[in-house]
């Protein structure tokens, strides 16, 4: 995260961030900025997949504005995300079917912010035909009600206005709560916590 400059979109010391990574205490602990510190949009462009940057889809200029939902992030900074999953079970579910099937579970949706520092720290985790979306974070419209759109990580196929310059890149865009899809799971967690 620090050869990446995310402290730095955070306003955060190097130093802060090594002293609080070194409380994790487990490899398989995620270290998250909080997304008022580093928003999705400052984010998106650092994901990286065969040295192409990630983008925000052209249509989701309001990406920021999706935010938590149902789900309760650590009044910090920093934070650690545990027990994570991709949700590879859960693809050619749609959200709605997704989300209580995650809470009867005891797990919590990630929000979008937490599903691209994972990408950050483990491109890996984002494969073709395996992506993941991050339906803890939602965008609340001026009426109160929640916007159709729910947001997603997977690998562009370099089509329609992503272009063909774009082809295997990391993408963070939107699909319907109602919709399916056979590529997306649903990344959750069991838990966040400051420490």
């Amino acid at each position: 995260m620090i050869e990446l400059g995310v402290h730095e979109i955070a306003g955060i010391a190097a130093d802060d961030v090594r002293a609080f990574a070194e409380k994790a205490g487990a490899d398989d602990v995620l270290l998250v900025v909080h997304p008022d510190r580093a928003p999705a949009s400052a984010l998106a462009p650092l994901l990286r997949r065969d040295d192409k940057p990630g983008f925000v889809v052209t249509d989701m200029r309001d990406v920021d504005a999706f935010a938590p939902s149902g789900i309760e992030l650590p009044d910090s900074p920093l934070y650690f995300v545990t027990g994570i999953d991709r949700g590879d079970h859960m693809s050619n579910w749609s959200p709605e079917e997704a989300l209580p099937a995650l809470t009867e579970a005891g797990r919590m949706p990630l929000a979008l912010a937490e599903g691209i520092h994972w990408v950050l720290q483990q491109p890996s985790v984002l494969e073709r035909n395996r992506c993941f979306m991050t339906i803890g974070s939602r965008l609340r419209k001026a009426n109160g009600a929640l916007d159709a759109r729910t947001p997603a990580i997977w690998i562009s196929n370099g089509t329609g206005r992503d272009g063909r310059e774009r082809r295997d890149a990391p993408k963070v865009g939107w699909c319907w709560w109602g919709n399916r899809h056979t590529w997306l799971g649903f990344a959750s967690t069991t838990g966040r916590e400051s420490r």
